[in-house]
């Protein structure tokens, strides 16, 4: 079986490092993970059973699947500093925002195996969403382990490069919206009078349950919406408001904001090839 290198432990590299441990598809001798908070890596390798480096360089050698979770603006000159090691044979998996195929073709060489994937948080708890792209070296057979392994921790679909721009809006960057939104409605409830912790509960479960709703039902969502306002009643009068507040029209700006910077990120970065 092959073995799967983690570079990077920071909040998404913990995610899925944690989502992958749990989800049982990989043995535990069969993970590596490396941070350069060397002791960072090492408690988060004891409590999940699998093994950690004391440099990126053995990780590679170990790994068949490299996986990095490190920040855009120092994701280049990691992946310089390791090219001697990353032989042509290993699949490339980038998760960083706006750094494209070519991009990384251009410091690792054409012939090697590219894999872009934009996942995000939910995968700590098994409930992720990540599309994956990669380029014409990776076979059908290496694409399909590489959606195995981000559908371990939640939900993973194959895109087109084209589309990456706007899987950052509608699920990259949107956990945070929906918090804000899970937020909000917990303030609206503790305004009238309801614990906050309990606030928290209800919210956080309608959220939930509602986007369960829509998976499994295969409804549109205005009729799900239609089904819960009644004439005259206090649904409708609610989204009448929201509608008027612009509620619609700022969720669909915040996505193309989303999708932009990562435009403007690929676009820096492939000038800096230059």
């Amino acid at each position: 079986m092959a073995k799967i290198g983690f570079i990077g432990t920071g909040n998404m590299g913990r995610a899925m490092v944690k989502g992958l441990a749990k989800s049982g598809l990989y043995q535990q001798q069969d993970l590596y993970i490396y941070d350069r908070n060397l002791a960072v890596a090492k408690e988060l390798a004891q409590d999940l059973g699998i093994q950690s480096t004391e440099t990126p360089q053995a990780l590679v050698k170990a790994c068949d699947r490299i996986i990095f979770a490190v920040k855009p603006n120092v994701l280049p000159a990691v992946l310089r500093a390791l090219v001697p090691e990353v032989t042509a044979d290993k699949v490339v998996i980038s998760v960083a925002a706006g750094i494209s195929l070519e991009k990384l073709a251009s410091i690792l060489g054409a012939d090697h195996k590219i894999v872009r994937v934009m996942p995000n948080t939910p995968a700590l708890v098994g409930m992720g969403m990540s599309a994956v792209t990669q380029n014409d070296q990776v076979t059908q057979a290496e694409l399909a382990e590489v959606l195995a392994i981000f559908a371990s921790f939640g939900k993973a679909e194959a895109v087109s490069e084209s589309l990456i721009d706007a899987v950052v809006g509608v699920s990259g960057s949107a956990p945070a919206y929906v918090y804000l939104f899970i937020e909000a409605l917990a303030d609206g409830a503790v305004m009238e009078g309801m614990p906050r912790a309990q606030a928290y509960e209800f919210a956080a479960q309608t959220v939930m349950g509602s986007a369960q709703m829509v998976l499994e039902t295969g409804q549109h969502p205005g009729e799900l919406k239609d089904m819960v306002c009644s004439p005259g009643g206090t649904t409708i009068a609610a989204v009448k408001t929201l509608e008027e507040a612009g509620l619609r029209a700022a969720v669909i700006q915040a996505v193309q904001v989303a999708a932009e910077k990562n435009r403007e990120m690929a676009e820096k970065s492939a000038a800096s090839n230059k």
